[in-house]
This record gives C-alpha cells, sequence and structure tokens, in this order.
C-alpha cells in the first residue's frame, strides 16, 4: 500500500540524507555548512509543537467545512527588505482580506503566512546565463544572493544563521501585532493604507469597516463589553513556508517533551513543491516524520496514483487536519486536471483541505523579461476551483497567494488597470510578480462574494 512501509529504517530529523535530495544547494565548503547546523540546533526553536498542534486543530474544521483557510504572503522575503514596515503592511493587507471573507462567509478564517521563513526558492536550471556568463542560480537568502556576481551567487552556510534572526525578529512583530492591540476590530478603519486608502478596493473596504464598527456599537448598546472580549481584539496568526533547504529544517527540529513528536521549530506549517514531492525523495522523508500540518501544491501533471502514495507517505493514519491539497494548475488546465484528484480522495474517503493556488500556474515572461501573472486568470482560477469542488461535492477549503502590502507593479491587469508597460515603474520582486495591497483587496472581493453565494446556496 505504501512506499514507506518497505523502508527499513526508523524516521529521524536526518534520515532524509539517505534520499535523494532535490533542489538543495551545492555547498563549496560542507564543514561551514554542518557546522551552521550545529548552531541553529542549539538555538531556541521559532515555533512550539502547541502552536503546530493548535493550527491543525483549526484546519481539522476546515476539511470538515466549518471554515476557510487563507494563506498568502511574500514569493521569497529578503533579508534587505526586513522592517517593521514592511512586515505591518502585509499582516494588515491580510488581516483586511480575513475580514471580508468572514463578513462574506459568516465562518471563521484560519490565517497562515507565507512569511517568517520563506527565504528558499526552488528554481529551474541550476545556472542562470547574462551576457555569455554563466553563475549559479539565486535560490533565495538563505543560500545565496540575487545579485549576478561570482560572490554573491556562492552559496553561504551563514546565510542559515541570517535566515534565522530574521525570522525570529519578524515573529516578534507578528504576534506583537496580533495580540497587543493592532488587530483589534475596533481598529478596522486604520488597517488601510495609504496607497490603496484612496482606490476603489480602499473605498469599498472602508463601507465594510463602517459596519463592523457600527455592529460593534450596537452589541456595547446592548450591554455586551465588546471591549473585553479577547477573539475582537486578537487574532491567531500562523507562518508557514516550503520545506525546501533541508540541511535548515533539520537544525530546528525539535521533540516535544511532552507528547514525544516531533516537530519543525522553524514554522507551523511547512510544505512540499511541486519539484520536491518525488515518493522517493528526502523531503518527503523528512516531512512524514513531523507533526506538523504538511502541505503539498499539486500541478497539472499530479496524478491521482501519486496523490495517494504521498498521502500514504505523509498520513498514514488518515488524520484530520494534518494535510493541505494545493492545486496549482493554471487557468485553463484546473477544470481538466482536478476533478480526477478529487475523485480518489473522496473514494478513499481520504481527509484534507484543498486549497487554491491560483497564481503559480499563471506565471508568463513578457518582451522586456519580466514575469508577471494576469489577475484576471488569476481570478479565473480561483473561480474554476470553486466550481470544481462545487460540482464535485467537495468543499473549497482556502486559497493561497502571493502578495505584499508594499505598492508594487508586478502582476497586471485588475481594478487598477496595469499593463504591461506599468510593470518597470515599482517591480521589485527577485523572484516571482505578487499581488500588491490594491489587488489582494479586490481578490479578497470577489472570493467573498463566491463564499458569500456558496452560504446561501
Amino acid at each position: 500500500m505504501t512506499d514507506i512501509a518497505r523502508i527499513p529504517h526508523a524516521w529521524s530529523p536526518a534520515s532524509w540524507r539517505r534520499f535523494p535530495a532535490a533542489q538543495m544547494p551545492n555547498y563549496p565548503d560542507p564543514v561551514a555548512l554542518e557546522g551552521a547546523g550545529r548552531q541553529l540546533s542549539v538555538w531556541p526553536p521559532l515555533i512550539f509543537g502547541g502552536e503546530a498542534a493548535t493550527l491543525r486543530e483549526r484546519l481539522v474544521q476546515v476539511s470538515r467545512g466549518n471554515a476557510f483557510l487563507l494563506q498568502g504572503g511574500d514569493c521569497a522575503e529578503s533579508f534587505d527588505d526586513l522592517s517593521a514596515g514592511t512586515v505591518r503592511d502585509s499582516f494588515r493587507v491580510i488581516l483586511q482580506m480575513a475580514v471580508l471573507l468572514t463578513f462574506a462567509a459568516s465562518c471563521p478564517v484560519v490565517k497562515v503566512g507565507r512569511i517568517a521563513g520563506q527565504f528558499a526558492k526552488p528554481r529551474s536550471s541550476d545556472v542562470e546565463t547574462e551576457g555569455g556568463v554563466s553563475l549559479p542560480s539565486y535560490r533565495g537568502d538563505i543560500v545565496n544572493g540575487a545579485e549576478f556576481s561570482a560572490a554573491s551567487r556562492m552559496p553561504d552556510p551563514q546565510r542559515l544563521l541570517r535566515a534565522y534572526s530574521n525570522s525570529a525578529a519578524t515573529l516578534n512583530l507578528l504576534r506583537a501585532m496580533a495580540q497587543g492591540g493592532f488587530a483589534d476590530l475596533h481598529e478596522v478603519h486604520r488597517w488601510t493604507s495609504d496607497f490603496v486608502r484612496s482606490s476603489p478596493q480602499g473605498e469599498r473596504f472602508e463601507a465594510v469597516a463602517q459596519s463592523i464598527t457600527e455592529a460593534l456599537d450596537f452589541m456595547e448598546a446592548c450591554g455586551f463589553d465588546a471591549r473585553s472580549t479577547p477573539q475582537l481584539k486578537e487574532v491567531e496568526f500562523f507562518t508557514s513556508h516550503e520545506a525546501l533547504h533541508l540541511h535548515y529544517e533539520e537544525a530546528l527540529t525539535r521533540q516535544d517533551d511532552a507528547t514525544g513528536r516531533w516537530y519543525g521549530g522553524s514554522a507551523h506549517m511547512l510544505w512540499l513543491g511541486e519539484r520536491t514531492r518525488a515518493i522517493d525523495g528526502a523531503h518527503v522523508e523528512y516531512l512524514r516524520g513531523i507533526d506538523n500540518p504538511i502541505g503539498c501544491k499539486l500541478g497539472p501533471n499530479a496524478r491521482p496514483d501519486d496523490l495517494l502514495r504521498l498521502l500514504d507517505a505523509l498520513n498514514p493514519d488518515n488524520a484530520e487536519g494534518r494535510m493541505v491539497l494545493i492545486t496549482r494548475m493554471g487557468a485553463d488546465l484546473l477544470a481538466e486536471r482536478l476533478p480526477a484528484l478529487i475523485e480518489v480522495v473522496q473514494r478513499e474517503q481520504r481527509r484534507v483541505v484543498w486549497c487554491c493556488d491560483p497564481m503559480h500556474g499563471n506565471t508568463v515572461t513578457t518582451s522586456a523579461g519580466y514575469k508577471t501573472r494576469d489577475f484576471p486568470r488569476i481570478l479565473a482560477e480561483a473561480r474554476s476551483f470553486f466550481a470544481v469542488h462545487a460540482a464535485a461535492g467537495s468543499y473549497a477549503g482556502g486559497v493561497h497567494f502571493e502578495m505584499t502590502g508594499q505598492d508594487v507593479t508586478e502582476c497586471t491587469g485588475g481594478a487598477q488597470g496595469l499593463t504591461e508597460a506599468g510593470l518597470q515603474a515599482r517591480y521589485l520582486s527577485a523572484c516571482d510578480p505578487r499581488l500588491n495591497g490594491s489587488q489582494s483587496l479586490e481578490l479578497a472581493f470577489l472570493l467573498a462574494e463566491m463564499l458569500k453565494a456558496r452560504r446561501r446556496g
């Protein structure tokens, strides 16, 4: 039934080293790499097992159709871009999106950020060539630098330590904002950034914010002390990233003293990418042994039998809240390819959360060399995702997207009317294009309409 059952050894945080490891950088000094790993292994974990267990509990409700998963954040975080402003801007856009979805769907929204650890990126080629010069590809700040120079592109183990420090600083700020008053619904009018405020989406959000304020005033007039209610003053916010750099993940793996279970200590949720989900690969081997919620990206070539083997390996007990299946098939292919995957999951009664990544399958490169995504195609894939699940009697449980709170010009279309000619104005991503704050809110409004229609139906 399962390939893992025939593996003759027990799992350990380091057992992945016996398996083929795709997308791993080639370090010129392995001794220095192991030294960085030893340093990380004695530092505190970035998250604790109890937090990951709480996220699994929330995802159980998503899998049962009682909640919705909102997962978003940066394509690839940058060491140099870390500031209170950038973290705050992305956090408040996610808060705004969550409020809109909660308001429409009348159900809890589980908020997970691609943040505080999304430093590693898979690449289609090991090398990049410019002007006849070939250098190692940029694999994210945890590995090397984006600048096209021999010194910058050399994989450096010290970057693992810097990734930890940046993640710790980001997590510290996120926890303060989530629990220290920033996320208070009484402050909902203050969440809109200046560049979004004057846009059509900003005006629409202000209308929703006013409705929320009036509802809170009504509750207080009825004698309900809303200002002392924790659910209105604080939010649960979880972190996630692709578990790509296995030396880093291994070094931050910890065993819970109370339960004896192993947890990845780098984020609450970790996921397999389209390029690293080989059943006999190192990444599956590592993730099968930790108790965090696990995501798995599924592209248009994912086959039903491969999916079942992955579920056997990663969730042999068929536990709820463990597996998040993140489809990323493209607007043209999803309606054709997704039904077979849903059918096999339903037939085998597998407990999963279905989530849509409408970004990665809709990436194109312009004649000027900019990677971009067209907003109407992003929306088309999201609509198709909901429609296919509705037809199959399955629950479309969440969305997974790349965004930033900054005023970037990386994705075309939307109410802003951004064209290819306008991409150069503020194209800041070192890897893939992201929705800006205004486009993110626009997507949230459109998703809210779909959730409201589903609730009424």
